[in-house]
């Protein structure tokens, strides 16, 4: 009878082990699936359909005058490369912003909204979506361009020619505040 209790006790002893085992196995699993959401949901976002067209990153280099000689940008407007040290003021400009200004603006995380129109019922209204902003928007016109409208950000650019209101605001909110300093 000893030897049956002593039998006993081993059998629920590696009954508890198994147990245990399993326990570890699955909590194992539901972590590792876990992870694999959070990694796959952050990758989804670094993906996710954004607005305007991507361009590569020129960089953030420095040049002292906007006649110095530079890479030539990849887009027009520019969305990224040489620049000069300071910005242009945030807000309403009246005359064309110098594109190596711009560029500073997009990477202290500003967005330019650019017109190329003598249209003034279409500046009132981009007036009055960049006046909603105290800081890291600009307006200005832009008369070489293209299209009638264009939206850069750092590596980003919308251009149409038809005033749309959410179009525009979810650019701005799209990259409006995001600092492109390397660091």
């Amino acid at each position: 009878m000893a030897k049956q209790q002593t039998k006993w006790k081993g059998n629920a002893r590696s009954t508890t082990r198994q147990t245990r085992r399993r326990l570890t196995a699955g909590l194992a699993i539901v972590v590792v699936v876990v992870v694999a959401a959070v990694v796959a949901w952050f990758a989804y976002q670094a993906s996710a359909d954004k607005p305007g067209q991507k361009f590569e990153d020129l960089g953030n280099e420095h040049i002292q005058t906007t006649s110095d000689p530079h890479a030539a940008y990849n887009s027009d407007p520019p969305t990224s490369g040489p620049h000069l040290p300071y910005i242009a003021p945030w807000g309403v400009h009246t005359r064309p912003v110098p594109l190596e200004l711009q560029v500073h603006n997009l990477e202290d995380g500003g967005v330019v909204v650019q017109y190329n129109c003598e249209c003034p019922e279409l500046v009132e209204k981009l007036r009055g979506i960049v006046r909603k902003y105290d800081v890291q928007l600009l307006l200005a016109p832009y008369p070489s361009m293209k299209t009638r409208i264009a939206l850069t950000a750092w590596t980003r650019l919308d251009r149409f020619d038809e005033f749309d209101e959410k179009r525009i605001v979810r650019f701005i909110e799209a990259y409006r505040g995001i600092d492109h300093h390397k660091r």
